[in-house]
């Protein structure tokens, strides 16, 4: 399996330096989840960014195992992203006590659900699944997430995740945007695939403002908990 480890500049903490697993989206292993990853290291935390795919079969089948894995809250791509953050948190860079994870769409439900697995200090999940009881993040940790209140598919999510976090007593941070979709914070670039997207129930598109003001509030809360 395929995986980008982005560090920051200068000289490493006597500890290591605090990792953020980072799952991409359904769009698979982009030059957008490399961005976000050195924005992760720009700002003083170690990045992995593995290509769940990978290992999954044929290209289509790859991305239909992997959903399929995701729905039953178990299976081979759960075990991908295990083994890659056991590997990371080995390293010497790596400080193996201080760990999160974030994840877009896809991605954003398995970071949900990885980390309702407990272990971790801190999870970022961005439009993506959440269950349908509180008692299954039950061992999860502080979590900041966001999602957009006009993506037809994925907003409801967002006011369960929050419901269920107050019940369990979880600090959390979850924010529903106004006026944007689904992929808010991935950026594609213009062109024929983004103004079709757009005109999806998912109304999926990139959004400076709340992109922006979910990175200032997820790195104050890593800040915090990290």
């Amino acid at each position: 399996m395929r995986a980008l480890l982005t560090l920051p500049d200068g000289e490493r903490p006597s500890g290591g330096w605090p990792l953020i697993l980072a799952i991409h989206d359904a769009f698979g292993f982009s030059d957008d989840i490399r961005r976000i990853a050195r924005r992760f290291a720009e700002n003083g935390y170690a990045a992995l960014a593995p290509a769940v795919y990978d290992g999954a079969g044929a290209p289509f089948l790859c991305v239909v195992r992997t959903f399929r894995d995701l729905q039953a809250r178990k299976g081979a791509a759960f075990e991908r992203i295990e083994a890659a953050r056991a590997h990371a948190a080995a390293l010497p860079e790596i400080d193996g006590d201080r760990l999160g994870v974030t994840g877009f769409c896809m991605g954003g439900g398995f970071a949900i659900f990885f980390a309702a697995r407990g272990g971790l200090k801190v999870c970022a999940p961005y439009y993506g699944d959440t269950p349908s009881h509180a008692e299954q993040l039950r061992d999860i940790c502080p979590v900041v997430a966001g999602f957009g209140a006009l993506d037809k598919q994925f907003a409801a999510q967002g006011e369960r995740l929050e419901r269920h976090l107050t019940e369990l007593g979880v600090q959390h941070d979850v924010k529903i945007y106004p006026d944007v979709g689904h992929s808010y914070m991935n950026d594609f670039g213009e062109g024929a695939m983004a103004a079709l997207m757009r005109r999806t129930p998912l109304h999926a598109g990139y959004d400076e403002e709340a992109s922006e003001d979910s990175w200032r509030r997820m790195l104050g809360f890593f800040s915090e908990h990290l």
